[in-house]
């Protein structure tokens, strides 16, 4: 979604309120110049990707052993 800075200034309280779901590009001049956005709608889709990733046989121990092994 796209709005105005003025947009935003006017009704802020809605648009925080809707950052939660969806990404809000402010633009002023007709240029973007912010992203409102929700600091926890990446991580939950980084840990979505992530789930099933490791193999059944492994343990979180041997996981996080041979990600610190490759670092």
């Amino acid at each position: 979604m796209s709005i105005t800075a003025t947009e935003l200034k006017t009704n802020l309280s809605k648009y925080i309120l809707l950052a939660a779901t969806e990404d809000i590009y402010i633009t002023q001049y007709g240029k973007v110049v912010a992203k409102l956005t929700s600091p926890f709608e990446k991580r939950v889709e980084i840990a979505e990707s992530l789930l099933g990733i490791l193999p059944q046989s492994k343990t979180m121990e041997e996981a996080r052993e041979e990600r610190l092994r490759e670092v």
